[in-house]
């Protein structure tokens, strides 16, 4: 089976967004986890200062989450984003800006605007991998698992695009069982 990783793009949504597990409710943004600091500096972000700064974080990283796992379900079941979750992440975003960088040779990249930490350039750069990601057309492609008591994020790579769980093995295989069963039940 292909890798369900994202491209580099997208990692850090799949990261953030796989922060939690629905099913076990093990969540590492809490203390228990590392908290949003550890998150951060595993990803190359200077985490908040102590007390206010990385409680602040931690509510923002979990609302960017939770936002970001709507729009991968938007994905999987091919319809719009829920005009809340649209709006949710408009503020979040617009309190990350980001600027444009030219290099050398002639290259462009977003990346965060200067003066931003913790959480505010972490959402920053999940915007800009977004924003790449939009550019080459792979945006829709990252999904979450259909199953409710799941919603973990994958990359689908399936040629059509149309993958609606994260493993067949378990959550289509549980999925595909629940329709059989519940056919039978119908013909019973």
């Amino acid at each position: 089976m292909a890798s369900r990783t994202a491209p580099d793009s997208l990692r850090w949504v799949q990261d953030l967004v796989n922060t939690l597990d629905i099913e076990t409710g093990a969540d590492a943004l809490t203390a228990d986890g590392g908290g949003p600091g550890a998150f951060l500096r595993e990803h190359g972000v200077p985490e908040p200062a102590p007390g206010r700064g990385a409680l602040a974080a931690l509510g923002e990283l979990r609302e960017l989450r939770e936002a970001l796992r709507e729009v991968c379900l938007a994905h999987t079941a091919g319809t719009g984003v829920p005009e809340r979750t649209a709006r949710t992440l408009d503020r979040l975003f617009a309190a990350a800006p980001l600027v444009l960088g030219v290099s050398p040779d002639g290259g462009a990249a977003l990346r965060p605007a200067p003066g931003l930490g913790g959480a505010a350039q972490f959402t920053a750069r999940i915007a800009a991998g977004i924003a790449a990601a939009v550019a080459d057309g792979t945006w829709t492609r990252l999904k979450a698992c259909e199953a409710h008591d799941c919603r973990w994020v994958f990359y689908d790579r399936s040629p059509a695009g149309r993958s609606r769980w994260c493993t067949m093995a378990v959550c289509g295989s549980r999925a595909k069982m629940r329709t059989y069963r519940a056919r039978r039940a119908e013909s019973e």
